[in-house]
């Protein structure tokens, strides 16, 4: 009895109606709170990557396609595969039997770089430097070097070369330039993709600077681990890409 009239107690009831009311404002407060959240995540806007290639034979094309899948894993990213365009005529690239390009992957112009918040480069190697079809596309971009629109974006490398000692770091190391000169920022990979990077039984391209494949006399396509190590590097700059963005 005496616990029910305490219960009943004036002072007590006002303090059982603050405390509700704490509770009430409390719990308020969180939902307002995880509702500004939730909005926010609605109206982030999608990060865009930008993976743009060159591929004579398909082999840049293969990773380009395994980046793509890594970059698009990532929520809140969209991932677009992009092509630079030939300089060869046809009658040159029907004597080197070079296939038709991937009529799905549209070709990109320098100043649709600008729409992309990151990018993914690849393209093989020549003579330990970059194909000339991809340099002539790098040169004209001094439209958009001269306002240095490209400047503070991330982005990363990819390549393919035909044998060891045919410039699996040498390429990367001369592609640096054009980032450098455009004021973006290069993404390596590290050796963030773990003990793939230490693999003595198996040839395999790429190295801390990106994913890479060997080529030989055409015939030979990126392995497994090697198209495993593309996948991550297009998840690895996506994150990136998605972090600097936000």
């Amino acid at each position: 009895m005496a616990q029910h009239l305490s219960i009943l107690n004036p002072e007590n009831i006002t303090e059982h109606r603050n405390n509700a009311q704490d509770r009430a404002h409390h719990s308020a407060i969180q939902i307002v709170g995880e509702s500004e959240v939730s909005k926010k995540q609605l109206i982030m806007p999608t990060t865009k990557v930008y993976i743009v290639y060159y591929s004579l034979y398909g082999h840049v094309e293969n990773m380009a396609r395994e980046i793509q899948k890594g970059a698009n894993s990532v929520p809140g990213v969209e991932a677009l595969l992009w092509q630079v365009p030939e300089t060869l005529p046809d009658r040159v690239l029907e004597k080197m039997k070079a296939p038709e390009k991937a009529d799905d992957v549209p070709e990109i112009r320098p100043e649709q770089l600008v729409e992309a918040d990151g990018f993914i480069f690849g393209f093989p190697s020549r003579f330990g430097v970059m194909a000339a079809q991809f340099k002539a596309f790098f040169d004209a971009t001094y439209e958009i070097w001269a306002t240095q629109a490209l400047a503070g974006k991330p982005a990363g490398i990819f390549w393919s070369t035909g044998f060891h000692g045919g410039g699996q770091e040498l390429t990367a190391l001369t592609a640096i330039t054009q980032l450098a000169h455009h004021g973006m920022i290069f993404v390596p990979l590290g050796y963030t993709f773990g003990n793939g990077m230490f693999e003595m039984e198996q040839v395999k391209g790429g190295s801390s600077y990106g994913a890479g494949t060997y080529a030989a006399d055409g015939s030979r396509e990126p392995t497994e681990l090697e198209l495993q190590q593309a996948f991550h590097q297009g998840k690895y700059v996506a994150e990136i890409t998605r972090k600097l963005k936000t």
